[in-house]
C-alpha cells in the first residue's frame, strides 16, 4: 500500500494538513467516530486546550488499538463550537500530529451533543493488510 498527497490547482501547501491523499493498493480502513474532550473516566475537561489535547489522546488510543498511528490517518473532520478557539486547537493538533498531515475539514458548529463540549474530531485511517 502506498499513499500520495495531492494538491489543488492553487498550489497551496497548508502547513498542517494535505489537500488530498490517494491510497494505492490494498489495506485496512478504520473509520473513527468523533472523539471528544473527555478524560479516561469520561469527565468532560474544562476549556479548549484541555479538550483538544484529550481529543488527540483519545484519537491516538483508537488508532493504537487497531495497530495504527497518526501516520495512518488520511482524513479528519473537526467540529469547533467557537471560531476564536481555532488558534489553540491548531497549535495542539500540530503538536500531536507532528509530521502527519491528513486531509482535513474544519466546521464551526452552533453546538455539540453536550453544551460543555467545545471540539469533536472524527477520522479515517488506512494501513497495510
Amino acid at each position: 500500500m502506498r499513499m500520495h498527497t495531492r494538491r489543488n490547482p492553487s498550489g497551496n501547501e497548508p502547513a498542517t494538513y494535505s489537500q488530498g491523499i490517494e491510497v494505492l493498493g490494498g489495506g485496512r480502513t478504520l473509520y473513527i467516530s468523533g472523539q471528544i474532550g473527555v478524560d479516561e473516566v469520561g469527565n468532560i475537561l474544562p476549556g479548549i486546550a484541555a479538550q483538544s489535547d484529550a481529543v488527540f489522546i483519545n484519537l491516538q488510543a483508537v488508532l493504537k488499538e487497531a495497530g495504527m498511528t497518526f501516520e495512518n490517518l488520511v482524513k479528519t473532520t473537526v467540529f469547533l463550537t467557537n471560531r476564536d478557539d481555532f488558534p489553540t486547537f491548531a497549535e495542539i493538533r500540530k503538536a500531536h500530529l507532528e509530521h502527519a498531515k491528513p486531509s482535513s475539514t474544519l466546521v464551526i458548529v452552533s453546538g455539540l451533543v453536550r453544551p460543555d463540549l467545545l471540539v469533536e474530531v472524527e477520522g479515517v485511517a488506512v494501513a497495510s493488510s
